[in-house]
């Protein structure tokens, strides 16, 4: 499957390469990027093997994750998609779900505006009129408020992976 390539003004959201996992890692070990998900930083196995699930979600679901890289730097910044993890998690995430990460050394910029602002009208034109999924950690204030402006609306309060997370469905 040819992964597409969404451009925006500063960002190019394009498939991974084997050459963004140091990147990849920084954000994942960061403690910064999990601390709001209820995480613990990813070990470099770990997001070795988080990384070849992301190729792989573009061959079996034919939807994934893409690399937010900076236009002007060619630097990996993030990532966003559209996934299936299969959570056990009530109530249920319908698929798609939506999910975001960006590099803290980012925050602040608008680069996560940017890049759901071109990611929502690609899904809502791959998977047609459905509803949205997304899981959002309770204190994580910047993502929600991120997920509200985009139309995801609460459903539900709840514990996914003994962290206290908010549950949000965007209808079509």
């Amino acid at each position: 499957m040819i992964i597409p390539t969404l451009e925006t003004e500063r960002l190019s959201l394009r498939g991974f390469r084997r050459e963004d996992f140091a990147a990849v890692f920084e954000l994942w070990s960061d403690p910064r990027t999990v601390r709001l998900m209820g995480m613990k930083p990813m070990t470099e196995e770990e997001c070795w093997a988080k990384f070849l699930r992301g190729f792989g979600a573009w061959q079996v679901n034919g939807f994934g994750f893409w690399a937010a890289e900076e236009k002007s730097s060619g630097r990996y910044v993030g990532e966003l998609g559209f996934l299936n993890a299969k959570r056990a998690i009530h109530p249920p995430l319908p698929v798609p779900e939506m999910g975001w990460s960006f590099s803290s050394q980012v925050h602040g910029r608008g680069y996560a505006t940017e890049a759901l602002a071109a990611a929502i009208p690609w899904g809502e034109n791959h998977f047609g009129p459905v509803r949205f999924s997304a899981i959002v950690g309770h204190e994580n204030e910047p993502s929600l408020k991120l997920a509200h402006k985009f139309g995801f609306a609460e459903v539900a309060r709840t514990t996914y992976k003994d962290h206290p997370t908010i549950v949000l469905y965007r209808e079509p």
